[in-house]
């Protein structure tokens, strides 16, 4: 990553108290643990960049958060009691997070193709199915406008699976094609977490 790109992950254990001193939240968001998330996210905004506008964040219709100025490009990602965040200050990001759980096993039909089941390694094939999940998240939170087909749209090139390593990603929609590349990190912890993100 540029000078000008910053990353960071976040594991609450914090009240919401702790977070109110620097940032607030929607009003609509009710059920208490979401509404950490979202507090600690938007806190590592802060942690990441002092001078984020935090207030001046916005919604797409496709749940994209975003800021009308583009003084920052960012991208958040929740999951479980972890918070990640990808801030740039010169090109479109997207970061995942994700436990590794077997329901990505029970769906991974609909977001890998055969070409991508073919390169799965037997022996870790749950870790290294949530590595491409999450890869393909990040993408769809770098494209940003919701519409995307993760089997159709995006496409990844054959990748050996390890602790951490790197990702070629092909993104192909009518109005945007792009060969993006990815970084991911299995975390060392009790919850078998994934990380991933793209700063192309």
């Amino acid at each position: 990553m540029d000078q000008g790109t910053r990353l960071g992950v976040w594991k609450i254990g914090e009240q919401e108290g702790f977070f109110r001193t620097r940032v607030n939240i929607s009003p609509e968001i009710h059920h208490p643990h979401k509404r950490l998330q979202h507090f600690a996210g938007r806190y590592l905004l802060l942690e990441l960049f002092p001078d984020f506008p935090v207030p001046e964040i916005r919604i797409m219709d496709s749940r994209k958060p975003y800021l009308q100025c583009n003084s920052f490009h960012f991208s958040i990602s929740h999951c479980q009691d972890y918070v990640a965040a990808i801030v740039s200050k010169t090109r479109p990001v997207g970061i995942d997070i994700e436990a590794i759980q077997p329901k990505i096993e029970k769906v991974s039909h609909k977001f890998l193709g055969p070409a991508e089941q073919a390169f799965i390694d037997p022996l870790q094939g749950l870790a290294h199915k949530t590595v491409c999940w999450s890869a393909k998240e990040a993408v769809y939170k770098w494209y940003g406008l919701g519409g995307v087909d993760f089997k159709e749209h995006m496409q990844l090139e054959p990748f050996l699976f390890h602790p951490a390593g790197f990702i070629s990603c092909n993104f192909n929609r009518l109005d945007t094609i792009a060969r993006l590349y990815l970084q991911y990190y299995v975390m060392e912890s009790e919850e078998g977490m994934v990380l991933a993100w793209t700063a192309n």
